[in-house]
């Protein structure tokens, strides 16, 4: 893949070139997960949506997650 670059706007706002945005299948409303490096290479991932109703539908099967100790960092 050839490099790509895009300019940040007075906003701070960029625009995702089109073969990245191809390749990682991001639309519009997407959100995405950055990462900073210890070398200073940012990384970034799509984020996947939660399907939330299938959350709550699950969630009371997980009472092993929901005890005392759970609360302790």
């Amino acid at each position: 893949m050839k490099p790509l670059t895009s300019r940040i706007t007075s906003k701070g706002q960029t625009t995702i070139p089109f073969e990245i945005r191809k390749s990682l299948h991001l639309g519009e409303g997407d959100l995405l997960f950055y990462e900073i490096g210890a070398d200073d290479v940012v990384r970034f991932r799509k984020l996947e949506k939660v399907d939330f109703e299938w959350a709550q539908a699950i969630e009371s099967t997980m009472t092993e997650w929901q005890g005392d100790d759970d609360n302790d960092l």
